[in-house]
C-alpha cells in the first residue's frame, strides 16, 4: 500500500505547491458539483463554475489543450445550464428531466463530430501531437462536450456520456500525472451511475430539490 501512495505522490515531484493545492480545491468543488447534479440541485452550477475555472488555469499550465477546452466549455455551459434549470415552464413548475428527442440526438451526433474535428485542428495548429494521448484527449473532449450540453438541457442520457467519459479518464489522468484528478473521475463514475438511476426515476417530474 505504501508503494502505491509513494508512486501516486511521486507524480507531483517538481510541481509547484500552489498547483497541487488548486487541483485539490478543483477536485473538491467538482465532486460537489456532480453530487448536486445527481440530486437535481441548482448548486451543481456555482460549484461547477469554481471547479472548471481552476482546471482551465491548471490545464493551460500543463499544456493539455483538449482538457482545458473541456473545462472552458463546462464553464460557459454552466452559466447556460444555470439559466435553463431556473427557468420556469409555467408559474409553478421548473424544467423537468426528459429523454432526448430525435432532433436532440441528431444535434448530439453533430456536436460530437464537430468537437472532434475542432480539437483535432487545435492540436494541429499548436503542434501538440505528443503521443497517443492526443487522440484519446480528442475522444474524451467530444464525449464530455455532448454530456454537458445534455445535462444543461436536463436530458437523462447525459449520464451515459459522463459514465463512458469518466471510465476513460481514470487511467488517462493517472498516466498524465494528475493522481487526484484520476481519483476524482473514479468517484465521478460511481456517482454518474447512481445519477442515471435517480434521474430515470424522476423522468418528467417537476424537480423537488431545485433551490433558489
Amino acid at each position: 500500500m505504501n508503494h502505491i501512495f509513494d508512486w501516486l505522490f511521486s507524480q507531483y515531484d517538481g510541481v509547484p505547491t500552489h498547483f497541487i493545492v488548486l487541483e485539490i480545491i478543483g477536485v473538491f468543488f467538482g465532486f460537489l458539483s456532480v453530487l448536486y447534479s445527481k440530486k437535481e440541485n441548482i448548486l451543481v452550477y456555482p460549484t461547477g463554475i469554481i471547479s472548471t475555472a481552476i482546471f482551465v488555469y491548471l490545464l493551460l499550465q500543463y499544456g493539455l489543450l483538449g482538457d482545458m477546452m473541456i473545462n472552458a466549455y463546462y464553464f460557459s455551459m454552466s452559466i447556460y445550464g444555470w439559466y435553463v434549470w431556473t427557468r420556469k415552464v409555467d408559474e409553478t413548475h421548473f424544467i423537468a428531466v426528459t429523454k432526448t428527442t430525435k432532433k436532440e440526438k441528431t444535434i448530439s451526433v453533430l456536436l460530437f463530430i464537430g468537437t472532434m474535428i475542432f480539437v483535432y485542428v487545435i492540436y494541429a495548429l499548436f503542434d501538440k501531437w505528443d503521443s497517443w494521448l492526443s487522440y484519446v484527449d480528442i475522444l474524451t473532449t467530444a464525449i464530455f462536450f455532448v454530456g454537458m450540453w445534455l445535462m444543461a438541457k436536463k436530458k437523462l442520457e447525459n449520464w451515459i456520456y459522463w459514465i463512458i467519459g469518466d471510465i476513460i479518464s481514470v487511467p488517462l489522468y493517472l498516466y498524465k500525472g494528475l493522481a487526484f484528478t484520476s481519483l476524482q473521475y473514479l468517484i465521478f463514475t460511481v456517482i454518474a451511475i447512481y445519477g442515471y438511476i435517480a434521474w430515470k426515476k424522476n423522468l418528467n417530474k417537476n424537480p423537488q430539490t431545485l433551490l433558489k
